[in-house]
């Protein structure tokens, strides 16, 4: 690794941690207190620290590099419709969120369904996803990201691999950097709650924002902005559900017709790990010109980050996959602004990482520890516990994500599994009135068995082929599509079952609920 690289890298790195330590010093002692304190800032974060918060969040090493490294446009949809799962956030979430004084975005269910056990439900779903998807595919990309900018190799010390001939073998400067990483993202987390969080995204934003355009221009230079000698399907924002080579498109252009919208609304305006950032504002009209603003980034800069350097490594490089963006970042920036923009990506490891630590460790201590076990005297203290058993299990889940092809396809439709049956309570409980919350509950869980079987051709195992006839058909069927069956299968099963099972007829409304927050009950 190249000195200078390496200087600058460890001074970024400080640099970011010790702008963040001296803007939250002086942060209100409530900030340690109650659950809704210590989770929501006190109701303290100004606009442009949720517009920093949430941007830096979402843009990690999944999105720069596993984006990047599918090496073609096509990829830019993602960001293009979150545009719109912002905007919904904005106008319908964020004021329901705030008129129900809600910690959690779960806490919207109880009080919608005066019910508990769903609200649980889908904080243990939202728990799921973070440990054994988000987390550890946060880690390796990151780790490989710095691996392939900086030439880093722990083999030396350690060889090549570690546990190999097992199941879980791996590269061991990729384990070695994620196991890092953890750790100082979970003392983020665990020391300085959700402002400390929010304060390190924003500044880390700023820099890796600027830093990624400047990565754009630069190669579009290296390559004269000529794409020439690039795969046409590489350069089409519309393509069918095959490629030239017979795999499998990432986005087909009529899954933005199906289940794109949804999964963007989903993962906006009803993750904790996004909307808490928002719900930390004092007001709804702060919180909103926050979200407003990382609608912006995302509408005008992060498509452009995430594809076009993909694009043009391919016309250098090949098909190299996810190593796309690590090798081109290397190329084209001198020492001392790898090293910069190593740091800053470290930056986004981290605030990503210790963002979903902290949303995780809401949703425990609010809606199942003391709904379920005791209310929590030291919420921090509780916190602390929640942080370390994910950050522990997170690292050792890594292996799994280093051995898939694609990290953000694999994430996205791993997430399946969880978005549309979740999104499903959501819609059910604020589009209808006299809805049973057991018959909620049963439209999640039939949500998630029909999404694993159609998207992992499960029907296998009872005899029917995915290689021939209707079987064929099925695995044809893109995840997206299959994730808009998966909500409507949810929706409607949640509607029939509180019909003919609880004898409770749905009423359709329209509109937020009322001023008037219901009380909390079991």
């Amino acid at each position: 690794m190249d000195p200078v690289q390496v200087g600058v890298f460890i001074f970024i790195t400080a640099a970011i941690g010790g702008l963040t330590y001296l803007s939250c010093r002086n942060a209100p002692a409530g900030d340690r207190g109650s659950d809704h304190d210590y989770f929501l800032a006190n109701g303290g974060l100004s606009w442009y620290f949720v517009a920093g918060s949430i941007t830096l969040t979402n843009l990690s090493t999944d999105q720069l590099v596993g984006m990047n490294g599918n090496q073609m446009l096509l990829l830019a949809w993602w960001e293009l419709a979150a545009v719109v799962g912002l905007l919904i956030l904005a106008f319908v979430f964020i004021p329901i969120y705030y008129r129900n004084n809600c910690t959690t975005t779960t806490e919207l269910l109880q009080r919608k369904y005066d019910n508990k056990h769903i609200r649980a439900l889908i904080s243990v779903l939202f728990l799921l996803g973070n440990l054994f998807i988000f987390l550890p595919a946060i880690l390796y990309g990151g780790s490989l990201f710095l691996k392939s900018t900086t030439g880093a190799d722990f083999s030396n010390l350690f060889g090549e691999r570690l546990f190999t001939g097992t199941a879980i073998e791996v590269d061991s400067t990729i384990l070695i950097m994620s196991i890092a990483f953890a750790i100082v993202g979970a003392l983020y987390a665990i020391l300085g709650g959700l402002r400390a969080v929010a304060v390190s995204d924003t500044y880390s934003g700023v820099l890796i924002l600027s830093l990624a355009v400047l990565v754009v221009i630069l190669a579009l230079n290296a390559i004269n902005w000529d794409f020439s000698g690039v795969p046409a399907e590489r350069m089409n924002m519309f393509l069918g559900d095959k490629l030239e080579d017979g795999s499998e498109t990432p986005i087909p252009w009529h899954t933005l017709l199906t289940g794109m919208i949804f999964i963007q609304i989903f993962y906006w305006s009803t993750n904790q790990t996004i909307t808490q950032r928002a719900m930390a504002s004092p007001s709804v009209e702060e919180a909103r010109k926050g979200i407003l603003a990382a609608a912006g980034i995302r509408l005008l800069i992060v498509p452009v980050i995430v594809v076009l350097p993909g694009v043009v490594a391919y016309k250098l490089y090949g098909d190299v996959g996810d190593a796309a963006y690590g090798m081109i970042v290397g190329d084209i920036l001198p020492p001392i602004l790898s090293g910069t923009f190593a740091a800053a990506l470290a930056a986004a490891v981290l605030t990503t990482f210790n963002s979903i630590l902290n949303a995780s460790a809401a949703l425990y201590v609010c809606d199942v520890h003391e709904a379920y076990v005791d209310e929590a005297r030291d919420v921090p203290k509780l916190s602390m516990f929640v942080s370390i058993a994910m950050t522990v299990l997170a690292i050792a889940l890594v292996p799994i994500f280093a051995s898939q092809e694609s990290i953000i396809n694999t994430v996205q439709q791993l997430y399946g599994l969880l978005s549309m049956p979740i999104l499903s309570a959501f819609i059910v409980g604020l589009a209808f009135r006299n809805v049973s919350a057991w018959s909620a509950i049963i439209g999640v869980i039939t949500g998630v068995l029909v999404y694993a079987i159609f998207s992992f051709n499960l029907y296998r195992y009872v005899g029917v082929s995915p290689e021939q006839g209707l079987g064929a058909t099925l695995a044809g069927i893109h995840y997206i599509h299959y994730m808009f069956v998966t909500l409507m299968v949810s929706i409607g099963t949640a509607l029939a079952t509180n019909l003919l099972v609880f004898g409770r007829k749905a009423e359709f409304t329209i509109g937020a609920p009322s001023a008037t927050a219901a009380p909390l009950k079991d």
